[in-house]
């Protein structure tokens, strides 16, 4: 289930799923500690009038509900229509920008003749710090009027006011455990126990009371504030309690009207079918950042009801692209922060590891250290090599004395070193590590290609920090890289670029002829090969000749027989939206602008309302596929409008 809505400020990240109900409940790291994540752990909305209660998702058959965000700012707005009940939801939901505190505005409208009694409950589960054993407390806090969830130095405090006044009624209890479903099922009646304390694995129900004319409405102002301590989530509530929920709304779109300006700064060079995707995709890039620096790289947990594991960790090379952007526009802290994050995880042989928790920790990992009998660092190189690339170009663009004074020594160097020297003797290509896509361990195309780029950037960067020795021993490194990518990388029979190939124990090399959507992309974009070298544009063609589409489609998988989430045989791989945006981006770069729009226009009708994109399509029936939103492919989206407005010698 995607999350059509998301909202952040660095700290804490909410996901709103199809139904309307908070899914993901991040805090203190975005991407770390879900408080909710699960099918089983979710917070309930429902309606009681004239003795019929109606829930948002357990009724979800009664309710209309849409999506949008239609306030400039990363305020989403979810819209539920009960025909049956005769009412209406309207809930504006927000992250505060400056404190942590989630957000509902609902308005509750009446859309029948008679007046009416309507209750509205807001229901609460927790499984604080993501855990599943049965350790959380849940209070009344009469003098606060509000409810507290806690463990340990993780601090719910849950209010609401209608009115001027509180809700009216709570329950709290037990969900999950000795027979209990939840206290959700204790507003059946229309009425809730009250009650103090509970223990275990706990949930609580907050009610409040609507007496509405005919086709009258009201306002419920409803929070969640979190804090690390009791006494922090207790002052963060009385701050919501004295400024209203509608006082720090409006202070959260000013500062993401603030926050948007340099993307304001180019939209006007947009065309106005761009303009809201393009600031949207803006937003959802900056609420899936950690404000330590971790890039996440989907916050969307769904896959854990099904998979062993979800996206909620900083990949360095999907950091790396979704701040490209970024460093395009201008914005400096989220690069500036991305980089200290990449110092203080770097191995001290300079490569960064295959994956990382918002707080630095290392993410789960499916590889190796021994490859066939080959015994290496489980790493994906592309990453190390497109952090540096990167870095490269956030310097490029401000041209700051402390960036190399603070970065040079400490993060270029060690990285410029290790890609130098984790090199093939054989093929004066860069040993093999694992592919871009977490699968193989090779010596890729696509890694080659990053790799002589990263070694280019850190050249120049070594001559203007003074170091010529590294200068020239980089640049002869990628030199070589360059002159044997065209002895060993292309594959003439298939006019095409090898996936990547291995020197094998005893001196011979095996190649994988497999079409990698990466390969042909990686050479064109970091200059491996020329654009107008017969390589590169033999192997274009028979890209899109492999991956052939009816007339006016555009999806691309990631490679051959690609078996990630694959559901029909019968095509060679899902579509992904990146891989459709890299193809836009090479036809921007041919100067064919209006084929480009062709692909992002055919890629738009797979978005969700609200604009998320999700990682992949199923070709078969256009349903979406994996996380969603996707940082990455927001982040390509960026990537192929800024393009389209900015002169090709100055895009890389």
């Amino acid at each position: 289930m995607a999350r059509p809505i998301v909202l952040g400020n660095g700290e804490m990240h909410i996901g709103i799923n199809c139904h309307g109900l908070v899914h993901d409940f991040y805090f203190p790291y975005v991407g770390l500690e879900n408080h909710v994540a699960g099918k089983d752990i979710k917070h309930h909305v429902g309606v009681w009038v004239e003795g019929q209660l109606s829930w948002l998702d357990i009724n979800a058959d009664e309710w209309e509900i849409t999506f949008s965000y239609p306030h400039k700012a990363l305020i989403g707005r979810v819209s539920a229509s009960n025909h049956k009940l005769g009412v209406i939801l309207e809930f504006d939901d927000a992250v505060d920008a400056h404190q942590n505190t989630f957000m509902r505005n609902i308005h509750v409208v009446n859309t029948r003749e008679s007046a009416r009694d309507i209750r509205l409950f807001m229901h609460q589960a927790f499984a604080i710090g993501d855990s599943r054993s049965n350790t959380d407390t849940v209070q009344h806090l009469p003098n606060s009027q509000a409810l507290l969830h806690y463990r340990g130095r993780r601090v719910f405090v849950v209010a609401g006011m209608h009115e001027n006044n509180p809700f009216d009624q709570h329950s709290v209890g037990l969900f999950g455990i000795e027979n209990h479903e939840g206290t959700y099922r204790d507003a059946e009646d229309g009425e809730l126990s009250n009650g103090n304390v509970e223990h275990g694995r706990v949930d609580s129900t907050l009610r409040f009371r609507l007496q509405l004319a005919p086709h009258e409405s009201g306002r419920v102002h409803y929070w969640i504030a979190a804090g690390t301590s009791l006494r922090e989530a207790l002052h963060i509530h009385r701050q919501v309690k004295r400024a209203g929920v509608d006082g720090r709304m409006e202070a959260t779109r000013g500062w993401w009207q603030e926050w948007l300006q340099p993307g304001y700064r180019v939209l006007d060079r947009l065309e106005e079918k761009y303009r809201p995707p393009f600031l949207l995709s803006l937003m959802v890039i900056k609420s899936q950042i950690d404000k330590r620096g971790a890039v996440i790289a989907s916050t969307d947990t769904t896959m854990l009801n099904y998979s062993r594991d979800a996206y909620g960790y900083c990949w360095p090379r999907d950091a790396a692209y979704v701040l490209w952007p970024l460093i395009r526009l201008g914005y400096t802290e989220e690069p500036l922060r991305f980089f200290e994050f990449a110092r203080r995880v770097m191995h001290p042989s300079g490569y960064l590891m295959h994956k990382f928790r918002a707080d630095g920790a290392l993410g789960s990992s499916w590889h190796p250290y021994t490859h066939n009998g080959v015994v290496a660092p489980p790493i994906q190189e592309d990453e190390t090599a497109l952090t540096l690339f990167m870095f490269s170009q956030f310097y490029h663009m401000h041209r700051e004395k402390y960036l190399l004074d603070d970065f040079y020594e400490t993060l270029i160097k060690p990285m410029g070193d290790f890609l130098a020297e984790y090199i093939d003797e054989t093929t004066h290509l860069p040993r093999p590590s694992y592919d871009l896509w977490e699968q193989y361990f090779l010596t890729t195309t696509y890694t080659t290609a990053v790799v002589y780029g990263a070694l280019l950037a850190a050249a120049e960067l070594a001559e203007f920090a003074q170091d010529p020795d590294s200068a020239v021993k980089w640049r002869t490194v990628a030199d070589d890289i360059y002159n044997a990518a065209g002895k060993h990388l292309y594959n003439r029979e298939r006019k095409s670029f090898y996936k990547g190939l291995i020197t094998k124990k005893d001196g011979s090399i095996q190649k994988d002829d497999t079409i990698d959507t990466s390969s042909v992309f990686g050479s064109f974009m970091f200059g491996l090969f020329s654009a107008e070298s017969p390589e590169l544009k033999a192997a274009m063609a028979t890209l899109l000749e492999r991956f052939k589409q009816a007339p006016g489609t555009y999806g691309l998988p990631r490679y051959e027989e690609d078996e990630y989430h694959r559901i029909d045989r019968s095509i060679p791989g899902n579509w992904w939206f990146i891989c459709s945006y890299w193809l836009a981006q090479y036809r921007v770069e041919e100067g064919n602008v209006e084929e480009a729009k062709k692909i992002i226009d055919w890629i738009s009708q797979y978005s969700l309302s609200t604009g998320i994109l999700s990682e992949q399509i199923n070709p078969s029936d256009g349903r979406l596929l994996s996380v969603a939103p996707l940082t990455w492919s927001h982040a390509e989206y960026l990537a192929t409008l800024l393009d389209m407005i900015t002169e090709p010698s100055s895009k890389k």
